[in-house]
C-alpha cells in the first residue's frame, strides 16, 4: 500500500480509516515519516511502510495490530530506529507502529532492586530516573537505544562482560500477540520453573512473533567506586592476547573494549582525544568498592605490562570517565567520517575467548587483502568484535566485495565455535548465516514456531526466517 494505492484500495482504505478513528492524528502517510521510519543505522535503502502510528498504551498497539490482522497487513515495530541488520524496513508495506510516545516508567521496586517501564524508555532515561535510588540498569548497547528494542534484538554491548545480556536482565514482557491479544511473560520473582520460558521466546525475536510494550528490568546498585583506564599496546595480537589473559585470570572487570589502529586514529580525530596515539588500545572499566577498584586497575595494569602495554592512564573523575566512553560510543559514526560519502556497514560476528586473538587477526588480514579500509571496535571481553565497512550501496561490484569479504568474516567465525551475531541481531542482512550456524533442522523448528505464533506472517515479515 502506497499512499496511492490507500486511496485506491478498499482494504488498505478501511485499515487507515479504523487507525485514524483509533488515533486520530497520531497516524502519519507522510512520505518524509515513512522513509524515516523505513531504515536503520545501516547501508540498506529505505523501505518504508504504508503508515506510521504513534501509540500511547498497551492497549492502543493491541488495537492497531487487531485492525491490521483482521486484513491481514503487516505490522513493523519501531524503536529508535538504530538497529543494524535492517530490521525495521518493510518489504511488504504495512504499518509501522513507533512506540517511541510510550516513555513511562511505571514501577521501581527498589527493595527488589526492579522496574517496569514502557518499550519507548531509553537507556539513558532509565539511568537518569533511577539516579537517586543509588540502582542502575547496565546494560549499554552504545547507541541510546530503547529498551523495547534492546529486548527484541537481544542487545548487550559495552557492560556484557560483567552484567550480561538483555536476555540475563528482563524479568519479563508485555507483548500484544499477532491476533492483538495482551500477554505477560514472567514475573517479579527472580526465578521460576512455570510453563515454557516464554520472556525468552521473545527477547531476540525481532518483532516477528508480537510486539514488546513493556519490559520488566533488573537492576543493580550504583557501585560505590568507578574508574576507566586506557592502555595502548604494540600490536593488536597483544592487546587481545591482553584480553585473554584478563578474562581467565578472573578479573570482575566491568568493560574491555578494543579499538584497532585505524579506528583509534578516527576516533583521535572525531572525537579529539588528545594525548593518545594511534595504536591498537583497550578501553578498561572497574566498578566496586574503592579497594577493589585499585586492586583490579592494578593486576591489570601487571598483565598489560607482560604485553608491551603503555600509556596505561586510569581516572575515576566522572568528565574524563565520560569522555572517554562517549569517544567508544561514537567509534560508528567516527569509523563513517573516515569516508563521509559513503555509508556504514558494520558486521558483528562473537567467538569463544580463547579463539579471539585469532579471529580478529585473520580478519585484519582478510579486510587488507580485500583493499577495504575496514575500522575494527568491539567488546572483547566476552568475544565480540565489529568490522566496519563503507561502500557505497548504488555501487553494485562495491556492495558485492563487501558482503563477501563478510561472510568469510561470519563462516570463520561460526568455524571457530562462534556466532555470525552477538548483539545485531538478524534482520533481513543475516538470514543466510542461520542455517550454516544452527543447521537447517534448527531453522525448521524456528519456522514451526514462527507460523504457530503468527500464521498469517504480519509480524514484522521478511526478518529473521523465510516462512
Amino acid at each position: 500500500m502506497s499512499e496511492q494505492v490507500i486511496a485506491a484500495n478498499d482494504a488498505g482504505s478501511e485499515v487507515l480509516a479504523a487507525l485514524e478513528a483509533l488515533l486520530g492524528d497520531r497516524v502519519s502517510t507522510s512520505m518524509a515519516v515513512r522513509e524515516h521510519h523505513g531504515r536503520g543505522e545501516d547501508y540498506f535503502k529505505p523501505v518504508p511502510s504504508d503508515a506510521v502510528c504513534f501509540p500511547h498504551t498497551t492497549e492502543e498497539v493491541a488495537e492497531i495490530v487487531k485492525i491490521c490482522a483482521a486484513h491481514k497487513v503487516p505490522v513493523i515495530p519501531f524503536g529508535t530506529g538504530t538497529s543494524l541488520e535492517g530490521h525495521v524496513t518493510a518489504p511488504h508495506g504495512g504499518i509501522t507502529i513507533d512506540l517511541m510516545q510510550m516513555n513511562n516508567v511505571l514501577e521501581v521496586h527498589p527493595e527488589d532492586m526492579d522496574c517496569r517501564v514502557q518499550a519507548g524508555v531509553t537507556r539513558k532515561q532509565v539511568n537518569e530516573y533511577l539516579r537517586d535510588t543509588g540502582m542502575f540498569f547496565p546494560i549499554d548497547p552504545g547507541a541510546d537505544a530503547s529498551l523495547g528494542g534492546m529486548a527484541a534484538t537481544r542487545a548487550s554491548g559495552t557492560n556484557a562482560v560483567r552484567y550480561g545480556t538483555m536476555k540475563e536482565n528482563v524479568l519479563g514482557l508485555t507483548v500484544v500477540t499477532a491476533d492483538g491479544k495482551i500477554i505477560r511473560t514472567g514475573g517479579r520473582a527472580k526465578k521460576s520453573s512455570a510453563g515454557y520460558d516464554l520472556t525468552r521466546i521473545f527477547i531476540g525475536s525481532e518483532g516477528t512473533l508480537g510486539v514488546i510494550t513493556e519490559a520488566h528490568l533488573k537492576l543493580y546498585g550504583i557501585p560505590e567506586k568507578i574508574a576507566s583506564a586506557v592502555c595502548q599496546y604494540p600490536s593488536l595480537e597483544d592487546a587481545v592476547n591482553s584480553v585473554i589473559l584478563t578474562i581467565q585470570a578472573g578479573v570482575p572487570i566491568a568493560r574491555i573494549e578494543l579499538l584497532d589502529t585505524l579506528m583509534m586514529q578516527c576516533s583521535i580525530d572525531y572525537s579529539d582525544l588528545k594525548g593518545y596515539e594511534a595504536k591498537p588500545t583497550l578501553f578498561y572499566e572497574f566498578h566496586g568498592t574503592e579497594a577493589g577498584v585499585e586492586e583490579q586497575a592494578q593486576l591489570v595494569r601487571e598483565i598489560a605490562d607482560e604485553f608491551g602495554g603503555s600509556a596505561f592512564q586510569w581516572t575515576a573523575d566522572t568528565e574524563e570517565r565520560n569522555r572517554l566512553w562517549q569517544a567508544r560510543h561514537d567509534a560508528y559514526y567516527a569509523g563513517i567520517a573516515l569516508e563521509p560519502t559513503k555509508l556504514g556497514m558494520s558486521t558483528d560476528v562473537c567467538v569463544p575467548i580463547s579463539r579471539l586473538a585469532e579471529c580478529i587477526l585473520a580478519t585484519e588480514q582478510d579486510t587488507r587483502g580485500s583493499g577495504f579500509q575496514c575500522p575494527i571496535v568491539g567488546h572483547v571481553g566476552d568475544g565480540n568484535f565489529h568490522v566496519l565497512f563503507m561502500l557505497d550501496p548504488d555501487d553494485e561490484d562495491e556492495v558485492r566485495r563487501v558482503k563477501e569479504c563478510n561472510r568469510r568474516i561470519v563462516e570463520r567465525a561460526i568455524a571457530m565455535g562462534g556466532t555470525c551475531t552477538g548483539e545485531h541481531g538478524i534482520g533481513v542482512g543475516k538470514m543466510d548465516y542461520l542455517p550454516i550456524e544452527h543447521g537447517e533442522d534448527a531453522v525448521d523448528l524456528m519456522r514451526t514456531l514462527k507460523r504457530a505464533y503468527d500464521p498469517d506472517n504480519i509480524m514484522n515479515p521478511g526478518k529473521m526466517v523465510r516462512v
